[in-house]
């Protein structure tokens, strides 16, 4: 496995720790960011400070004064009471193991994603592993949905939230290893009062699932340039319990028999997935089980296409932003 560290731009420690050696620029948070040249506004905050994760919010800056960071005006109207803007919980693709909240990438495509849907979205700043194996993530998660609730809820919370966030309509969108937390952490919501948040749709881009026993899409694209199957299967050593394998629930969401009694009280779900990728039998699994088991699930699958081909094709980026957007709005 050790050319698959390399693949991943990791080095492990012998002590378990990892060091990340693949970085990008980085992009801070600033609450006045509103400029006419800067599409969102920007806050930092912390979610659970003994796991030092945090959150960053991102608003369109056409709702908030430059200068005196409140409301502009001309937008009172538009965008308090029916105008309230959904709240998207969104999980980055970093294959639980890379990256931080403040990459450009990861930060462009969130001020994009504000203006297009419109909505308030809200970047987690998950665990990474193996620091710390899943279901930290799925923890990570829950965190991120009670700080929302409390926010609304709180007299003194976070206004962008209280002022222009409908609670009613809050979405929880992630890429690959985020579609998995996605769908794991809406499973253990199911659980909570988290009112007046409610979770009305899940989005999973290309959500990265295992399983032992190879897929065909898994040995036809075993070389992917991108996420080789070996690279993945590392994945899976770093970030599962240990002592498990890729056939535990958290990777194979297959195998898991009783929680398939409970599924139909997820809410409706969109699922992209591409033909020219290592795991899109998966996921077309994944999308089945969904509907057998009485979910509301749209999904996009296209024979063209490879793993995260949306992170490096503007073109097929803003046509999946297109059916995220009448998803959301829908």
């Amino acid at each position: 496995m050790s050319n698959f560290y390399n693949h991943l731009h990791l080095k492990i420690h012998p002590d378990g720790t990892v060091t990340r050696m693949l970085s990008f620029p980085l992009a801070s948070a600033d609450p006045d960011f509103g400029s006419p040249d800067s599409p969102a506004a920007i806050k930092d905050f912390p979610l659970n400070p003994e796991k030092k994760t945090s959150v960053r919010l991102y608003i369109p800056s056409k709702l908030i004064n430059t200068k005196t960071n409140t409301t502009s005006n001309d937008n009172d109207n538009e965008n308090k009471g029916s105008g309230r803007l959904p709240i998207v919980i969104f999980f980055q693709g970093n294959v639980f193991v890379m990256f931080s909240t403040d990459n450009l990438p990861i930060h462009k495509k969130c001020t994009k994603y504000v203006n297009f849907m419109p909505a308030i979205v809200v970047l987690v700043g998950c665990c990474l592993a193996p620091e710390h194996r899943i279901p930290t993530q799925y923890d990570d998660a829950i965190d991120a949905l009670q700080w929302v609730k409390k926010q609304v809820l709180d007299p003194n919370g976070e206004p962008w939230l209280k002022d222009y966030g409908d609670p009613s309509r809050c979405f929880m969108h992630g890429d690959d290893s985020g579609g998995n937390i996605v769908y794991h952490s809406a499973l253990r919501a199911m659980g909570l009062d988290l009112s007046p948040l409610k979770v009305v749709g899940l989005i999973l881009n290309q959500p990265l699932f295992g399983g032992m026993k190879r897929k065909k899409s898994e040995l036809k694209y075993a070389g992917d340039h991108i996420m080789p199957v070996p690279a993945l299967d590392l994945v899976w050593e770093l970030a599962l319990p240990k002592g498990t394998d890729r056939d535990h629930r958290y990777c194979n969401p297959l195998v898991d028999e009783p929680i398939k009694e409970m599924l139909h009280k997820l809410p409706r779900c969109l699922v992209f997935g591409f033909g020219m990728a290592p795991l899109v039998d998966r996921q077309q699994d994944f999308v089945e089980m969904l509907a057998m088991n009485g979910v509301n699930v749209e999904a996009h699958f296209d024979q063209v296409g490879f793993y995260r081909i949306d992170a490096v094709d503007q073109k097929r980026a803003e046509a999946m932003s297109s059916i995220v957007k009448e998803f959301i709005n829908s």
